[in-house]
């Protein structure tokens, strides 16, 4: 019996989170962006597997539709690779909660992600989860300042050649 109640229960968070992702379009088709309902269930199970694969547990929708409306008006995304792009920050954004020991919220997470992509990293996923966030995650279980930079530290205040 509490098998059938955990199944009825999950169906209707899935198809609750699915049409909170869907409802995202009406905000997104400004940047010419939309997911399908296919999309939207296969970012659904992309967020189920990170969940578990990071040995997390989320009691709310989740973090799906604030990927996808903070991330949407970037200049490096389009129909091309925009569903792609958002499986991997899904994937990218719970590693990288794990990552910094939970010490940003989510929402200060997400700005750092959205902020590194534009800039330093100029839409490459790989700079973002490989370089930036490393260094983020780094910085923050040392006690730095997420945005702390060590090569500083190594410039000669005398006789510098700066």
């Amino acid at each position: 019996m509490a098998f059938g109640i955990m199944d009825i229960s999950s169906s209707l968070i899935e198809k609750q989170a699915v049409e909170e992702i869907a409802k995202c379009n009406e905000y997104t088709s400004r940047y010419g962006l939309t997911l399908s309902h296919r999309d939207a269930v296969e970012l659904f199970e992309t967020r189920t597997f990170a969940l578990k694969s990071n040995g997390r547990i989320e009691f709310a929708g989740g973090i799906i539709d604030k990927i996808i409306r903070g991330f949407c008006d970037s200049p490096f995304l389009s129909m091309h690779n925009y569903c792609e792009t958002l499986h991997e920050l899904i994937e990218i954004f719970y590693f990288y909660k794990n990552e910094t020991l939970d010490l940003l919220s989510d929402d200060d997470l997400l700005e750092f992600m959205k902020i590194s992509f534009d800039s330093t990293c100029q839409g490459s996923l790989e700079l973002l989860a490989g370089r930036e966030l490393a260094n983020m995650a780094r910085n923050l279980r040392c006690g730095y300042h997420p945005d702390y930079v060590e090569f500083l530290l190594n410039v000669k205040d005398d006789d510098s050649e700066y």
